[in-house]
């Protein structure tokens, strides 16, 4: 059962109160060079990606904003360090949430500035605790960069947006350790109801960022816990949201793709299963077709291991199958498996 939290609007994508957990990934082109930016969010738009947010370093990227925003066809985050001026900038051009830390942006009056401007302009604000940018008093503290210390970090920043009456707030708690990443999220989840934005954070390459992310994301979505999320990876933005997505099939919490099963290949498998897998994959990296798909190395037992698929092939000597719910359709050549397999699911 999902954790009960509060509802927060980002740019009409609804983060809380039990709606669907959002995608999202973040840009790792200039800001400033608007043309880049602009691209590369259309390309993570079509693959799926839900919110994304830029780096903004100065005011000629918080300028950048407002073109960005005219281009583009889903919620825009501004990520901002230490400068309300940036945050006020950002707001004016059209930015659809501010993440900033209301701690680390100067004096009350300033932050009281940042909480007016996102409020009168209905503009969420994501309080992101990161492990590597923990407060020095709370390492100290705790001895490191604890679950404790994470949790502290966090709430303390809540309370200075509470003391201003600004209530529109979502909360990162991130960490690379993925252990303490988890015992972090749920503490919070235990003291508060804001929505949670979850992951793991500096995963690692494409391998390890995605068995980390999965262990961790998925962890915590199967308790229950998490709004909105975004894997983290050190690849193309794109490949963020492919495993972003899968991860939510396979908890359930999504049915717009492609359910893809294969084996793992035997002795018995006589032809090129794994290429054959891959390249099937590939070419069904964007369909949003509710279906299961299965890729079998074996024309005696693989339409019938793979019954409840609603399609498939099977691999024989040079040659294969195509079959549907287990019945077979046709035999086809080994080179045109691939080919064949695509045009029944284009029929679905």
């Amino acid at each position: 059962m999902r954790r009960k939290t509060r509802v927060v609007d980002v740019g009409g994508i609804k983060i809380g109160g039990g709606n669907p957990i959002s995608i999202q990934s973040m840009c790792n082109t200039d800001t400033r060079d608007v043309e880049s930016t602009v691209k590369q969010i259309m390309q993570l738009e079509e693959a799926g990606c839900e919110i994304i947010r830029v780096a903004v370093p100065d005011m000629e990227a918080a300028e950048a904003i407002a073109s960005i925003k005219k281009q583009i066809h889903i919620p825009l985050v501004a990520d901002i360090h230490f400068d309300y001026r940036l945050a006020l900038e950002c707001i004016k051009n059209g930015i659809d949430k501010v993440r900033i830390n209301p701690g680390n942006i100067g004096d009350r009056s300033r932050v009281k500035l940042v909480a007016d401007a996102a409020k009168a302009n209905g503009v969420p604000i994501r309080i992101g605790v990161n492990g590597g940018s923990l407060e020095k008093r709370l390492v100290e503290k705790y001895g490191g960069a604890t679950a404790e210390a994470l949790v502290e970090s966090a709430l303390g920043h809540v309370a200075i947006l509470d003391e201003l009456n600004f209530s529109d707030i979502v909360v990162s708690i991130k960490m690379s350790n993925v252990p303490v990443m988890l015992d972090a999220y749920r503490r919070f989840s235990e003291v508060s109801d804001i929505p949670l934005h979850i992951g793991v954070t500096e995963s690692g390459t494409e391998r390890m960022g995605t068995i980390k992310s999965s262990v961790g994301i998925g962890a915590l979505i199967a308790e229950g816990i998490g709004d909105t999320m975004r894997v983290s990876l050190t690849a193309d933005p794109v490949n963020e949201i492919y495993v972003a997505r899968d991860i939510l099939r396979v908890l359930g919490e999504r049915n717009d793709g492609i359910e893809f099963v294969s084996c793992p290949t035997c002795g018995r498998t006589q032809i090129d299963l794994i290429s054959i897998a891959n390249e099937v994959e590939k070419r069904l990296q964007n369909c949003r077709k509710n279906i299961k798909v299965a890729v079998m190395g074996c024309v005696v037992n693989g339409p019938g291991e793979a019954r409840d698929a609603d399609i498939g092939l099977a691999g024989g000597c040079g040659e294969g199958l195509i079959f549907k719910k287990g019945e077979i359709l046709r035999k086809v050549p080994e080179n045109m498996l691939v080919d064949e397999l695509i045009k029944e699911i284009d029929k679905l």
